[in-house]
């Protein structure tokens, strides 16, 4: 399994825009068999900078998604619609492979005991 993030830059006055545009990627995306992490839009901080982020089996698998994606009808639409609208001024992709696992599960706060209670 490996990890696709896309990070982008956007205009930081077009955010709604990109918002809608990821709102879509997250009907295509797994409709095109890909896990969909998420779309994340800027909240504080860089108001240029936003991610995309999914899992895919392989390589192999990506390219085979990919042409899904660009066949399906949103996908194709929400390109376009990335394109006329030009909320997006660049984006790159990186693939990385989760490296920590196995990952121990989460500690529970100690339930707090009142006084005269065991």
């Amino acid at each position: 399994m490996i990890t696709c993030f896309i990070r982008y830059r956007i205009d930081p006055f077009k955010k709604a825009e990109f918002e809608q545009y990821a709102r879509t990627w997250g009907q295509a995306i797994p409709r095109c068999g890909a896990d969909l992490i998420g779309y994340y839009a800027p909240h504080e901080g860089s108001s240029t900078l936003a991610y995309g982020v999914y899992n895919i089996a392989s390589l192999a698998e990506y390219e085979s998604y990919r042409a899904r994606l660009a066949a399906d009808p949103d996908g194709r639409a929400n390109y376009q619609f990335a394109r006329d609208g030009r909320f997006i001024h660049s984006e790159e992709r990186v693939f990385l492979r989760l490296a920590s696992a196995p990952h121990a599960d989460p500690e529970l706060p100690q339930a707090k005991h009142h006084k005269g209670t065991p």
